[in-house]
């Protein structure tokens, strides 16, 4: 069986060395690039499965490379970074990134949020999705935390849809309001703040230590369980 391939974008000839030998120590096929330019060549002469870029880069910065691959690819993209700021997460994010790690991180989440990207894409939409705890059936729209089942609303439901099949993935505000409000006027962070609340109080054993469900700041939310095999 084929290896899953990933691209490594990164000026820093250190940092392309170091991740390309973790990951192929973890069993992915890796390739690097200096900059964006680079990258966006390499991505369309071979296509990865996954891509890992940074920001800051000459010639051409991570912010064009994510620009280029979006006009025709849905190819997981996942930041690395020392721009931990909020607009240059807001801004990596709206362009179609698909996760922000900051530098410096440890192998082991990378590597964590590299499978969570992988299995959205490689794999086809389950029907249900256990956690840790939680089984989602979206089938029978049937949750259980533990040994009991879970009543939500409809909007709860949708919010605990959207985060489940994005796990590891963070979801923006805005994103939210789109996809289980339909962009209709009048909804606003407050609101999702709230309704999340709710969600949270349910299925959550102790919410405030969450397990599932934990805010990304001036971002949104993520959904840091990773799904049972």
């Amino acid at each position: 069986m084929k290896p899953l391939s990933i691209l490594v974008v990164d000026d820093d000839d250190g940092i392309r060395r170091s991740l390309e030998s973790e990951l192929r120590a973890a069993g992915y096929a890796t390739t690097t690039a200096a900059d964006g330019d680079d990258g966006v060549r390499q991505f369309r002469g071979d296509p990865p499965d996954l891509i890992l870029t940074d920001l800051s880069m000459p010639t051409a910065d991570g912010f064009h490379l994510i620009g280029q691959i979006r006009k025709n690819s849905r190819v997981p993209i996942i930041v690395l970074s020392v721009r931990g700021g909020e607009s240059d997460k807001i801004r990596a994010l709206d362009l179609g990134a698909d996760d922000f790690v900051v530098k410096p991180f440890s192998v082991a989440e990378l590597l964590a949020r590299v499978r969570a990207q992988l299995r959205r894409t490689v794999s086809a939409e389950p029907l249900v999705l256990e956690f840790p705890g939680l089984s989602i059936d979206f089938e029978r729209r049937r949750i259980v935390q533990g040994d009991r089942e879970i009543r939500l609303t409809p909007t709860e439901y949708a919010l605990l849809e959207l985060l489940a099949r994005n796990a590891g993935k963070p979801v923006t505000t805005d994103e939210i309001i789109s996809r289980v409000w339909s962009g209709a006027p009048g909804t606003t962070n407050d609101t999702v703040r709230v309704h999340m609340g709710s969600l949270r109080r349910k299925i959550e054993p102790d919410p405030s230590s969450p397990q599932y469900i934990v805010t990304e700041p001036w971002i949104g939310f993520r959904f840091i369980a990773e799904p049972l095999r």
